[in-house]
């Protein structure tokens, strides 16, 4: 931002503590390409995004646990073993703090979970759970 100060407050704090640089027209234009390489790089990372989540939009990503009587299984599928699923079958990379589990999956079948690829790009996928 470019704000105006007190002459000795810049010229005895701001400036020798590096918290500001004087508005000259250079440091201006450097200003402006920061904001618009920011901005570039703001697009790029949300167009990867959504590539990678059309990649995996409405795909079954299958997992496999183990059964007890009933179809129980015995713990829960984490988020760890479904984002391993994602790498190994669709060879895609996620983290696993970005799989949205809004309850731990202790049965078999499929479940519905969201994947959080981007803070704007959200992607639906199903997790089949089988018997090992």
């Amino acid at each position: 931002d470019v704000v105006e100060v007190a002459e000795g407050y810049g010229r005895n704090y701001l400036l020798p503590r590096g918290l500001a640089v004087e508005a000259s027209a250079g440091n201006l234009r450097q200003v402006a390409q920061q904001r618009e390489a920011e901005s570039n790089r703001a697009q790029r990372e949300l167009k990867d995004a959504e590539n990678l989540g059309a990649k995996i939009k409405a795909k079954d990503v299958q997992v496999a646990a183990r059964v007890g009587e009933g179809g129980r299984l015995f713990g829960s599928v984490t988020t760890q073993e479904i984002a391993d699923q994602l790498r190994r079958q669709f060879s895609v990379e996620i983290d696993k703090r970005k799989i949205d589990l809004k309850e731990p999956i202790k049965s078999l079948g499929a479940h519905s979970v969201v994947v959080k690829v981007h803070p704007q790009v959200h992607v639906p996928i199903t997790v089949k759970v089988v018997a090992e």
